[in-house]
């Protein structure tokens, strides 16, 4: 790999070695995504978007072991309150959307006044809407609960642990917000590194309050809700300070934080589209654990198994996927669609590789895999089937994620919201329902729909990005 170009002129820069590229990376030093060698500024940003999102994975298959030490009644009340927390991820998503098309477009236009002023009023939305979710989920946790289908014992185990993720809810969503104004400004090494510091804290934590580990009272499954938001919150006050105090491309100030109406006004209208989209993708996870609760305990146990580590694959993925989304958003604010375009198939091929080469491990290991999280024989065999089913569409699913995050980049956010709604709504979850009870396949018909759907998102995604209306898109 080189950072110069060939032919005559002034002399050209040493040929870097990937592990200079890798040290850039890690830093945040290796220059504007907007300019220099294509392939290079793609892995610049993919590299520490693909280790925090790594991380991420890593937390999620840890804790899910720590806590299916507990039993299937906890696992089953954390997959029940995992999918109502799927509303704060929504927003958290949906506004993350926004703030890094607007971020990244100020950034490519130049702007990085506007692009604080950008990040500064998601900040304040997300406080808002932070205290209004806390407040409901405390009080209504053991309905919302109930609601899900659980029955006595899984909500007598998971009441304490949703009132504690819910009612801190405030740490995901401005950990979420701020790390998309870092990485829309290119600045993706630092939102690496404070959620390093998020999730390797609450690794840390999960067995110490779970179990009562030395002086560490022993809280259970509250224990692991508990040392979530630690880390979380944690890491949010390293966030804060940065971008108040420290460097980057990104520097809030006081005034910043009154509203201004017309940043705001931008926000709300590309993050309500943004949050709408993420929850008809989100929310339809609600839909296909309200199937897989119907068929026990031991069904949705393993259900949670194969999630959590299907889940190890696909969050490093998004990493290249919001890599695109940052290269696409300056792409276009520097005037340059063509760059953009070219970045975004460059992610994909590298997305195709990654996400194969893993489908391929969890089609053969899986049984290996699976047992690690223990569970009862009924569990492991419904997380062993359902691991092997959607791993048969991780090539179609490298493809779907980075073109819907380029789309969402450009600011066209309408046309994955379509694409959503067609493919999670009315056709995944009416699928699952047909294929697990009138087809009589049980739990796999739910895990065929998940394969089904995301691959028809994919092709549907490519065909549409091919047409390029995405490059008239403003933000």
């Amino acid at each position: 790999m080189t950072s110069g170009t060939s032919g005559a002129g002034p002399p050209q820069p040493a040929a870097e070695t990937w592990w200079e590229v890798f040290v850039h990376a890690v830093r945040g030093t290796g220059g504007d995504p907007t300019s220099g060698p294509l392939r290079r500024a793609v892995i610049l940003l993919a590299i520490p978007m693909v280790l925090e999102m790594a991380m991420e994975s890593l937390f999620a298959v840890v804790d899910i072991f720590f806590v299916s030490r507990l039993g299937n009644e906890a696992m089953a009340g954390v997959a029940l309150t995992e999918s109502a927390i799927t509303i704060i991820y929504t927003v958290a998503i949906g506004l993350s959307i926004g703030v890094t098309a607007m971020v990244a477009r100020r950034i490519g236009e130049g702007d990085r006044e506007g692009a604080s002023r950008a990040a500064a009023q998601t900040v304040l939305l997300g406080v808002f809407l932070a205290l209004v979710f806390g407040v409901a989920g405390v009080v209504y946790a053991a309905d919302i609960l109930r609601i899900m289908g659980a029955d006595a014992s899984v909500v007598a185990a998971g009441v304490p642990y949703m009132r504690v993720m819910l009612g801190g809810n405030v740490v995901i969503l401005l950990l979420f917000l701020q790390n998309a104004a870092f990485r829309g400004a290119g600045d993706a090494a630092i939102a690496m590194r404070v959620l390093w510091i998020a999730n390797g804290l609450n690794i840390v934590l999960d067995p110490l309050l779970i179990f009562g580990v030395g002086p560490f009272p022993e809280l259970g499954l509250q224990g692991a809700a508990i040392a979530t938001t630690i880390g979380r919150g944690t890491a949010v006050l390293v966030q804060i300070y940065t971008l108040f105090g420290l460097r980057g491309k990104l520097r809030v100030r006081w005034p910043h934080l009154r509203i201004q109406p017309a940043i705001m006004a931008r926000l709300v209208r590309l993050s309500a589209t943004g949050t709408l989209q993420t929850f008809i993708g989100t929310a339809s996870w609600i839909g296909l654990i309200r199937v897989m609760s119907s068929f026990g305990a031991e069904a949705l146990a393993g259900y949670v198994i194969a999630v959590r580590v299907l889940l190890f694959a696909i969050l490093p993925a998004w990493g290249l996927s919001n890599a695109a989304a940052t290269m696409v958003g300056q792409g276009l604010g520097a005037g340059d669609p063509q760059r953009a375009e070219r970045a975004v198939w460059i992610s994909c091929k590298m997305n195709f590789v990654f996400l194969g080469v893993v489908g391929l491990l969890f089609l053969v290991f899986a049984p290996a895999i699976v047992s690690i999280f223990g569970g009862t024989g009924e569990a492991r065999a419904v997380g062993i089937t359902g691991l092997r089913i959607v791993s048969i569409g991780f090539v179609f699913y490298a493809y779907g994620m980075v073109l819907t995050a380029a789309f969402n980049g450009a600011g066209a956010v309408w046309t994955p919201t379509i694409l959503n709604l067609f493919c999670f709504w009315l056709w995944e979850i009416p699928l699952a329902w047909i294929l697990a009870f009138p087809v009589g396949m049980g739990p796999n018909g739910v895990f065929i729909a998940m394969t089904v759907s995301f691959s028809t998102l994919a092709v549907v995604s490519a065909l549409l990005f091919k047409r390029g209306k995405w490059k008239q898109a403003t933000v």
